[in-house]
């Protein structure tokens, strides 16, 4: 199996797998205990906890979730006021909104251009005085786009909102801004493993609880925390800062090959030039994805978001850059990155290519 679906999660690196299995074989204790294998325990969480603050900006704390969507529900709903957000976020973000605005909340959907790139200054001119917050995805999970989340902030500064940056899949890839309020982070985006992620909060700014209980992470936030989660995590995190450079490099060689190979008749979904370049979103106008997907069974690759699969709805994010219904369902989406080889990749291009050519005998 060729595996090219890395915007819906990442292998895990065997490095986090090392730093979790203690945890999981022989070092059970809570990390929220007070005796001596507890506070082990919590040494652990606090040794990942730094790991994965270096990459985000000073002045703010990590809080430990079970995931990006919770820390997006978190950070949504545990602010006021008016939400600003664009028509191409995650669902996580969009349903929160609209779950939102339902119990009256004000809600605001900015929309994007051809390229997916927010207009800042309809974005100005909308985000005024009385907003409470502001929600923008750092890289667009779908077609890889890198929204202006700098600019963005200032905005909602210059308003007297906060600034949530959704950055699953920009962390450790693309610098998020020294400027920004809340981050929403994922740990499986990152060669580590599912169910944990965090939400940074900047110093000074209080959210109201998601969920009631012992309180056990500072901010606000209940549960017991799974130290093999956090070390992983935490591991994920050091190898992405550690191997930023040599990641880089390779991804740009596999986007440059990637391009090359693709031939004639296929057309990129986005802006190529504000851009995270382990994702290619393309489409081919008539193209069968479902039949593609079956002919091409042992290469993994996405029609759309992992967490809209299934749903028989095409993509909201390609529709919101303007896409037909026909040309939003021809499209498919290759993810790739730190274990993807050029062979793997070009292997799996060609056979792409040959089987779209073979839907037109």
């Amino acid at each position: 199996m060729t595996y090219l679906d890395y915007q819906a999660t990442t292998p895990l690196a065997p490095e986090a797998l090392a730093a979790m299995l203690p945890w999981l074989e022989s070092q059970h204790a809570n990390p929220h205990s007070p005796h001596r294998e507890g506070r082990r325990a919590k040494a652990a969480v606090e040794v990942a906890r730094d790991q994965v603050a270096a990459l985000l900006p000073a002045g703010g704390r990590v809080a430990f979730t079970s995931g990006a969507t919770e820390a997006l529900n978190w950070a949504i709903k545990g602010t006021s006021g008016e939400i600003v957000t664009l028509a191409t976020e995650h669902a996580a973000v969009l349903d929160t909104v609209a779950a939102e605005a339902v119990r009256g909340r004000p809600v605001m959907i900015l929309p994007v251009g051809t390229d997916g790139l927010v207009d800042l200054a309809a974005a100005r001119a909308a985000i005024q005085p009385g907003a409470g917050l502001v929600a923008a995805m750092l890289v667009n999970n779908e077609i890889g786009v890198v929204q202006p989340i700098a600019a963005l902030a200032d905005i909602a500064h210059q308003a007297g909102a906060l600034m949530l940056c959704d950055a699953v899949q920009g962390y450790g890839r693309v610098p998020v801004p020294d400027t920004v309020d809340l981050v929403a982070i994922s740990a499986h985006k990152i060669h580590g493993p599912k169910g944990i992620g965090a939400l940074w909060i900047r110093d000074g700014v209080d959210l109201a609880p998601l969920m009631h209980g012992g309180g056990q992470e500072a901010p606000g936030r209940s549960g017991t925390l799974s130290p093999a989660l956090c070390a992983g995590f935490g591991v994920a995190a050091h190898l992405m800062a550690d191997r930023k450079d040599q990641d880089a490099a390779h991804i740009d060689r596999l986007w440059s090959l990637a391009l090359d190979r693709l031939g004639p008749g296929w057309t990129i979904n986005g802006s190529t030039d504000h851009r995270y370049h382990g994702n290619f979103n393309i489409r081919r106008e008539g193209l069968d994805v479902n039949r593609l997907m079956s002919d091409l069974r042992d290469i993994a690759f996405s029609a759309g978001s992992a967490c809209a699969s299934g749903s028989g709805r095409s993509s909201h994010v390609l529709r919101a850059i303007g896409l037909t219904e026909a040309q939003a369902r021809a499209s498919i989406r290759l993810g790739f990155g730190r274990y993807t080889t050029e062979t793997e990749l070009r292997d799996a291009i060609d056979a792409i290519v040959a089987a779209a050519e073979a839907q037109w005998p």
